[in-house]
């Protein structure tokens, strides 16, 4: 049953992708219609065109062939009775007139003697009868017209072409002038009629003909047209995907030919300027990662007589003068924030020349979350909803890095109580912890949400978009913060190297909500299983702030 849904499937995709293609928008096919209906309409054109005038061709020179014909007949033999004619009489002489080469019926109709009206055909008693001939044919052929200079007879030959049971006829009459019979005519046109929708098939297997060639020159015109215009669809598809040597083949004059060489000369200036900003992006990164390395060295320094003078301000009786405590005070201060400041820069050059590397390890979510919360005693302003036993294999450095951040960002610019719950979805149980070690299985795939809540005013909506900017200020006039502005935006890297991601929203009942979603196993996303440069360490039993910047984002709420 899967093979055949899989196949039925696989058949709808090959259709639907063939239907695409044929869609009305496609320029190919509108070429291909605008091409049939050219051709169509000029071919039906022609062929209605030719087909009327071989038919009035035909039938005018059939119908000449037989009225001559039946006049000469009316002079030579009908013109030769007398003016009081018998039956018999009249229908010798319409068997002769029916015999002249055209070979059509003849009606005669005169008077005898008596007054009695006398019939003459030459089909016998069930042939050609006066009721076969229309009653207007009847009064014109028997109405007598004025003699003048225009007119020199006072009859003349009618004809009439009618249709019975689907044969067409000619129908025509005439008098004797100076008296005689009424002569009729009925001529059968079916041959020509044949020949005529002979002629109507052939212009329409002409037209059809016609039609199918229109459309396969359309389809090459098409594709001669089209193909430079495919070639220049593939190679913007190649340069919007970063492949900037992407170039076209130009050949000849025409207006393609020139719009290849406007694609060539702006990709060329758009390879060169690229080339240059990533010279100077480069160039920016190993300045910061430069500078950061370089400031390294005096900071050890320095944070080693901070930490001394910090000790001497805790110990009571320190010796330090009233005046100048507040300065000392000041300096550690700063010093530890300058710290920060550059161990974040570090991480970022880090995230930038895409070396930061995973130490995967199975982590239990709520310890590590305790352990983030205890270290920095923030065990009074949390409340935790977590179980324990829910397991996730991941670094657990970048983890702090991403709670602490997180968390100390929700206590200084939210409101208090600070709760962070966590939850798992479409993955194993709670209790079914990753398997660390290259020979347990597997786990199933699933996913680890942490939500971090604070219930102050909540992130302004213009803000939102910017949390996760570095060194986004939210307000001009708060240009400096405790924090380096980079805290969020490394928690938020930190996520996607995991495969993660992590949102900022409000929540309806108040305060701002940052939600964490990380895979329960990254060992899929992890390159190699590299160790971390030194630089990357944490010292002590308490997370260093390298990349934990526990301040807002620059002011942004």
């Amino acid at each position: 049953m899967t093979t055949t849904r899989g196949g039925l499937r696989g058949w709808l995709a090959g259709r639907g992708k063939a239907l695409s293609g044929l869609r009305f928008t496609s320029l190919r096919l509108r070429l291909v219609v605008v091409f049939a209906l050219v051709a169509l309409t000029a071919a039906v054109s022609a062929s209605g065109i030719a087909y009327w005038l071989n038919r009035e061709a035909v039938l005018t020179r059939t119908q000449d062939a037989v009225l001559r014909d039946f006049q000469q007949e009316m002079r030579n033999r009908a013109g030769t009775l007398p003016v009081h004619p018998t039956q018999d009489q009249l229908q010798h002489i319409a068997g002769q007139m029916a015999n002249s080469s055209q070979r059509f019926s003849v009606l005669l109709v005169g008077e005898d003697a008596g007054g009695r009206a006398v019939y003459g055909t030459s089909g016998g008693l069930s042939g050609f009868a006066l009721e076969d001939v229309p009653l207007s044919l009847r009064t014109a052929v028997n109405k007598q017209q004025p003699v003048d200079s225009g007119n020199k007879s006072p009859y003349h030959l009618y004809w009439q072409r009618v249709t019975e049971h689907g044969t067409p006829y000619l129908v025509a009459g005439t008098r004797i002038i100076g008296g005689g019979p009424t002569g009729y005519l009925l001529k059968s046109l079916e041959p020509e009629a044949k020949d005529l929708n002979s002629l109507a098939w052939s212009l329409g297997v002409a037209t059809a003909l016609a039609l199918v060639g229109a459309a396969l020159l359309a389809q090459a015109a098409a594709t001669t047209v089209l193909k430079p215009v495919h070639r220049l669809g593939i190679a913007a598809r190649r340069l919007g995907e970063g492949r900037l040597d992407t170039r076209l083949r130009v050949s000849g004059t025409d207006e393609l030919a020139d719009l290849s060489r406007t694609f060539n000369k702006a990709a060329e200036a758009l390879e060169k300027r690229v080339a240059d900003m990533a010279a100077r992006d480069e160039a920016s990164r190993r300045f910061v990662a430069d500078m950061s390395h370089e400031l390294r060295t005096p900071l050890t320094a320095i944070t080693a007589v901070t930490e001394v003078l910090e000790e001497e301000l805790e110990f009571e009786g320190g010796g330090f003068d009233p005046m100048i405590e507040p300065a000392v005070r000041l300096v550690v201060s700063e010093t530890r924030r300058l710290n920060d400041l550059v161990e974040n820069l570090m991480e970022v050059t880090r995230f930038d020349a895409g070396t930061a590397r995973l130490v995967l390890d199975d982590v239990d979510i709520a310890d590590q979350i305790t352990a983030c919360i205890d270290a920095r005693a923030w065990l009074d302003a949390v409340e935790l909803d977590a179980e324990r036993g829910l397991h996730a294999r991941l670094d657990p450095r970048r983890l702090d890095v991403i709670l602490a951040n997180l968390i100390g960002n929700a206590l200084k610019h939210g409101g208090s109580p600070v709760r962070v719950s966590v939850r798992e979805e479409g993955g194993a149980g709670s209790g079914d912890s990753v398997e660390s070690g290259g020979g347990g299985e597997s786990p199933e795939p699933g996913w680890i949400v942490i939500q971090v809540r604070d219930h102050g005013p909540g992130i302004p909506e213009d803000v939102l978009p910017h949390v996760f900017d570095r060194f986004y200020k939210a307000s001009a006039s708060r240009p400096r913060s405790e924090g380096s502005g980079l805290g969020l935006s490394i928690a938020l890297n930190n996520a996607h190297i995991h495969g993660g991601d992590i949102t900022a929203a409000n929540s309806p009942e108040g305060g701002a909500v940052f939600t964490l979603r990380l895979p329960r196993d990254a060992s899929a996303l992890t390159e190699r299983p590299a160790e971390d440069d030194g630089d990357d360490s944490t010292s002590g039993g308490r997370a260093k702030s390298g990349g934990t910047d526990q301040g807002p984002k620059g002011g942004a709420r």
